[in-house]
């Protein structure tokens, strides 16, 4: 979840990380903090966002040719000056960061303590500071102090450490993502690509179990046991300028401006509308699939298992989490792992887990070079290029466009018209950009700011958008709202239902999922609940409707996708006018590394 930069061969070292850190700061902020070391070790961090770090570092000034920084989201020890990376020993010559769970924490720090260490934080982190200084004590170089105080380590950890008069940062990898910038003169460390990319397109992915020492010389990767290890440099395609706002109030709302190019990448080359078919990349075979993912890539798998089974593939969803513990029988099926990221650790985990019991495994994700794509027989990426603002909406909709092409590709249209399907997926990004330019999102939103909850309904594949939009309003504007199958209204949530309770139906098309959705419309609107309906005007459901928000007409595949794109905009919307931080959600992060 955290976020770890670091720099060595710069003049500016200060701010170089506060730049990573802004660049990193959707990973968590609930406290920042910077260590700079070269002859002695300065180092400044503050509970709260990056600008109250900004702030400390006014009244007074750090230098150091070599540094580390961490943005936080707190998983041991509340968000305080105290807790706040990076930490310290007791000689205050050793600083390190961390992303991830130190699962022995509670027995080193035991140990520690009982050795004559004193801690100043609750964090797990804050051993591996006091492991370095033990091993340095005992006569041990630094590096081989860091490589044996990691060595002690259990659990998921991306850690950087600097010590006082080294001009090196020593970092290591086990289950949370680190990635090395080479520059022409510099070489960064980060947790994600954004932090270093205005510096360097170059970059070198770590894996599981390797460490890497970063000085004046350049870069050196090792296994922890000091193997050497020869990696590839690879290049980043999108540029530095794709993670700025762009004139935006917000990232989320220029990403979601941005989906028809998103959406145009994600179809360029797959698509042979002379033909009717869809090809994608990955070489695989789907008999029986079953999906792993969390969040909003779990509404994504749904979306896509749907798909499957209407091309006659038996096919299923699962939370990750859940299917790392509790891993179901696997035959002759494909494991698809879906993450934005392609760090998610519970995907991680279920991927690994289908993976030992022999599982044919698919990463579907929009990170070139995550460890999902690396461990994965296959990948399809989404291309989404990057997203920056912590609810995911560009990414989203790519994700159903790719789970469509890889459907086609391995199973046909099933119950749709292939040509039909094939043209609609074509005009996507042409009909989303319509729709942006004629939403009345806003004005629906506004109308609805002060309401008690939410339910959000739709059948078949508009289920999975219903929870999606949900799970956006409940993100980004703490209402309360629930996504739900529409024929489960009347078996229990019913009773919630008053009219101060919106009810967002999702309605295209005018099959009969369509005509028992509008069903459902009316025991609610029998009940005074305020309806906003998102259709594609084929049904009549907007008589029945205090609100409608219209999608261009097309295939019932790609309908989805667009009223997907309308719930943003009104979970937008209404998040903006309680004047919510919209990009950074209280206790919320970009990339949940951790299980």
């Amino acid at each position: 979840m955290c976020g770890i930069i670091g720099c060595v061969g710069r003049e500016d070292t200060l701010a170089t990380l506060l730049a990573g850190l802004d660049a990193l700061e959707y990973r968590g902020y609930d406290s920042a903090g910077v260590a700079l070391a070269g002859n002695g070790l300065q180092m400044a961090k503050r509970a709260g966002e990056l600008d109250a770090l900004r702030g400390a570092l006014e009244e007074r000034s750090l230098a150091g040719s070599v540094g580390i920084g961490h943005t936080r989201w707190s998983t041991h020890g509340a968000p305080t000056d105290a807790n706040a990376h990076p930490h310290v020993d007791c000689t205050g010559e050793v600083a390190v960061v961390h992303n991830g769970i130190i699962e022995n924490y509670q027995s080193l720090r035991e140990e520690l303590t009982a050795d004559g260490h004193e801690f100043a934080s609750e964090t797990d982190t804050e051993v591996l500071a006091h492991l370095v200084e033990r091993a340095l004590a005992g006569g041990a170089a630094p590096e081989r102090a860091v490589r044996d105080a990691v060595a002690r380590l259990e659990g998921s950890f991306a850690v950087a450490v600097v010590v006082a008069g080294v001009e090196a940062v020593f970092v290591a990898r086990q289950d949370s993502p680190l990635v090395l910038g080479i520059g022409d003169d510099a070489t960064y460390v980060a947790s994600d690509v954004p932090a270093f990319r205005e510096h360097t397109a170059r970059v070198v992915y770590l894996d599981d179990g390797e460490f890497a020492r970063l000085d004046a010389d350049g870069y050196a990767v090792t296994t922890l046991a000091g193997d050497p290890r020869e990696k590839q440099v690879n290049t980043v395609e999108w540029d530095a300028e794709e993670t700025g706002k762009s004139g935006y109030d917000h990232y989320m709302l220029k990403e979601i401006h941005e989906q028809p190019r998103a959406l145009r990448q994600c179809l360029r080359g797959r698509v042979d509308e002379l033909g009717g078919a869809a090809g994608v990349e990955a070489d695989v075979t789907a008999d029986r699939v079953q999906f792993v993912a969390c969040g909003t890539s779990y509404h994504a798998a749904l979306y896509g298992a749907a798909l499957f089974r209407a091309a006659g593939v038996p096919a299923q969803a699962f939370y990750a989490h859940e299917y790392a513990v509790n891993t179901p029988p696997i035959e002759d099926d494909l494991v698809v792992g879906v993450s934005q990221s392609g760090e998610t650790a519970d995907t991680l985990a279920a991927l690994r887990a289908a993976r030992r019991r022999g599982a044919a495994t698919l990463a579907v994700t929009n990170v070139v070079g995550s460890t999902m794509a690396r461990e994965c027989d296959e990948t399809l990426f989404i291309r989404s290029g990057p997203e920056i603002g912590v609810a995911a909406s560009k990414t989203f909709s790519a994700q159903l466009c790719a789970l469509n092409l890889l459907v086609l590709d391995l199973a046909g249209a099933g119950d749709t018209d292939v040509r039909d399907l094939v043209a609609a997926l074509r005009d996507l990004p042409g009909d989303l950009q319509a729709l942006l330019d004629n939403t009345d999102a806003g004005a629906v939103a506004r109308e609805y700011v002060t309401s008690d909850a939410f339910f959000f309904i739709g059948r078949g594949l508009n289920h999975p958008v219903a929870m999606e939009g949900a799970l956006k309003l409940k993100e980004i504007s703490y209402a309360h709202a629930e996504g739900f199958a529409a024929g489960e209204l009347k078996h229990g949530t019913l009773a919630l239902v008053t009219e101060e309770t919106p009810v967002v139906a999702v309605v295209t098309s005018d099959g009969e999922a369509a005509r028992k959705t509008i069903g459902n419309v009316k025991e609610v609107e029998a009940r005074s609940a305020p309806v906003i309906a998102v259709t594609d005007g084929v049904s009549d459901v907007g008589r029945y409707a205090d609100h409608v928000l219209e999608i261009p007409a097309t295939n019932p595949r790609t309908a989805a996708v667009l009223a997907n794109v309308q719930l943003q905009l009104f979970a937008y919307h209404v998040a903006n006018a309680l004047g919510r931080p919209i990009d950074k959600p209280r206790n919320l992060a970009k990339s949940v590394t951790v299980e």
